[in-house]
Formats: C-alpha cells, sequence, structure tokens
C-alpha cells in the first residue's frame, strides 16, 4: 500500500510541476544567484556523518568550479515521500543540472522525465535509478563491495556457521546491491554458511538496534553480522552491547562514523567497507559541470572503496576515506 502512495504522490507532483512551470520560471531569478550555475544535490539523508562528507566533496567541487550548489536530503531515509517532495521543488527553481541519490530507484523516475523534458542533466550518485535519464551514476561498486564483507565475514568464523544481515532498505540501488553482493557471495564460496532473512532497519539506527537484538535473541548460535550502512551497523554493535554479546559475535559494516570508528578500535567490531564520500560529492558535480559543457560521460564513475580494520585503520589509504 506504502508503494503505491508513493508511485501516486510522484505522479501528483509531476502534474503539480506542469501546471507550476510557468511559476518555476518566474522564481528562478529571486531563489539562485544573478549569473551563476545552480545544481541542486537531493541526498537520501542528512543525519549520518556519511552525507555530511559527501556535501563536503561537492561544495569543495563547486568552489573549484565556480558553480553555485545546495545539498538537502530528508530527516530519515525511510522519507520516500519527503525525497519527493524535495526533488520537486529543486525542479521548480529550473537548476541548470541536478544531481540525485534516489530512495527508491523507481519512485523518482517520473520526476527524473520531467527534469529530461527541461533539458536539465540528471547526475545520479550514492544510488542508482532504475532508467538511461541520468548520464551518470557516481558510486561505489556497492556488489563486489559487499563481497570483500563477505569474505571477512567468512574468514573471522572458520567459514562456517551462522550470519545475518541488517540492510537499511530494500528500494535504493545501494540497499539492494550491498543486501545482494553480500548474499552472493556466500552463497558462491561458503556453502556451509547459512544466512539468515535479511531484515531492514531504514538506516534508523534506534530502529535497527531493536531489529538486531531481536534477531540475536531469536538465534542464539549467531556467528556473524553485517549492515549494509551506518546506520544499520552502529544498530547492531548497539544490539551487541546491550545484550552483552561482545567477543561472541562477529560484526562487519559499511561506512564511517566516529561509532563505528570506536567500535573497529576496541575490537566491538571487526571491520567495514569504507567509500570515499567526500570524492563521490566532488565527482558529482563535476560531472554536472562536465555534461553542462557537452562532454560524454561514462554511464558509471567508481568512487571507489577500501577495507578498514583494526590493522590500518591509522594508514594513508584510510585514514583519507573516513570521516567521524
Amino acid at each position: 500500500m506504502k508503494k503505491l502512495m508513493v508511485i501516486a504522490l510522484s505522479l501528483f507532483v509531476v502534474l503539480a510541476g506542469v501546471f507550476a512551470s510557468g511559476q518555476g520560471d518566474k522564481q528562478s531569478g529571486t531563489t539562485q544567484q544573478k549569473g551563476t550555475v545552480y545544481i541542486p544535490l537531493i541526498s537520501k539523508g542528512f543525519q549520518h556523518q556519511f552525507w555530511q562528507a559527501v556535501k563536503k566533496g561537492a561544495e569543495n567541487a563547486a568552489r573549484d568550479l565556480g558553480v553555485q550548489i545546495t545539498f538537502e536530503g530528508p530527516e530519515s531515509e525511510s522519507q520516500v515521500d519527503k525525497q519527493i517532495e524535495m526533488l520537486q521543488t529543486a525542479l521548480g527553481k529550473n537548476p541548470k543540472a541536478l544531481g540525485i541519490a534516489a530512495l527508491d530507484s523507481k519512485a523518482v523516475i517520473p520526476l527524473l522525465v520531467q527534469a529530461q523534458a527541461k533539458k536539465i542533466p540528471v547526475i545520479a550518485f550514492d544510488s542508482g535509478v532504475d532508467s538511461d535519464i541520468p548520464l551518470t551514476t557516481v558510486s561505489t561498486d556497492n556488489i563486489v563491495a559487499a563481497g570483500v564483507a563477505a569474505d571477512k565475514l567468512a574468514a573471522a568464523i572458520g567459514y562456517k556457521g551462522k550470519v545475518a544481515i541488517l540492510v537499511h532498505d530494500q528500494t535504493s540501488r545501494t540497499g539492494i546491491d550491498r543486501r545482494d553482493g553480500f548474499l552472493k557471495r556466500m552463497k558462491e564460496k561458503y556453502p556451509d554458511i547459512q544466512v539468515l532473512e535479511p531484515q531492514y532497519g531504514g538506516g534508523d539506527h534506534l530502529k535497527s538496534t531493536e531489529i538486531a537484538k531481536a534477531v540475536i535473541n531469536g538465534n542464539p548460535d549467531l556467528k556473524g553480522y553485517f549492515g549494509a550502512n551506518e546506520g544499520s551497523a552502529i544498530g547492531i554493535v548497539n544490539a551487541v552491547k546491550e545484550l552483552k554479546m561482545e567477543g561472541k559475535i562477529v560484526v562487519v559494516g559499511y561506512d564511517s562514523g566516529k561509532l563505528q570508528l570506536d567500535a573497529i578500535r576496541s575490537g566491538l567490531m571487526l571491520g567495514a567497507v569504507q567509500q570515499n564520500p567526500v570524492l563521490m560529492g566532488y565527482k558529482t558535480v563535476e560531472a554536472a559541470v562536465k555534461a553542462l559543457k557537452g562532454e560524454t560521460l561514462p554511464k558509471r564513475i567508481d568512487s571507489g572503496y577500501v577495507w578498514a580494520d583494526k590493522s590500518n585503520l591509522d594508514t594513508p589509504e584510510v585514514k583519507n576515506v573516513i570521516y567521524e
């Protein structure tokens, strides 16, 4: 039912955009600095340090390339309807280009069709969409990176036993690819490891904590747990601590943030896949500017990743991409 409501909202705002397009033209001069290239970036959220790092990279690029950007996202990564409203508002300002990290890889498509009709180049970042409208997608190869997380977890539990996976959502490309990358690697390489049915916590660490506690309590023989983003991983760490299961469950995460880094240093978490959010933000704005110059972009720009654990946390390779 929620999915239908989101799609209905998408169609509504598209129609609203059609009727409001003329007004949007009138408003563009008051919302943008006159004579500048305006590029709004709509992220999946704003609450995690990850998104603040992406914003920092985008601002660096804006300064270097002489363009104006805005960076905003909903309070929760489960607020698909809120993100759609933000996207509609951004389109109403008639930007020169647009960046989007979609919470739902399908629900945003009607609005991207509207952008295409206005000849506004669209750059996807972090999460792609199920459409060819974005000229490129700037992201980590999440399927490959999640496979590395599976390898690390498998080795840590001796290649056999029961593990669980907690994902932020099942609608964004990052949620889908990290879940599928982890499951695929486990199925292909580790037949003696049983992976429980994935659970979804909306990227919220409080909700993720409750889910992880329920899974651990229901599976006393659980050996490992994978959290597919910052909020999911923190939720698992909190659950392990609250249930006093430190040292009994191997935890593997994704992204940085002070709580995760502290957990790695203390041994509570084995390690985590580290994306490069600053580079991701920079490359997104850079790609938008290149598109406006008429340059042809590759369909995908890899912003990279590294595996971080206690052994390499303070090396230059890792320190350059982690954030607190």
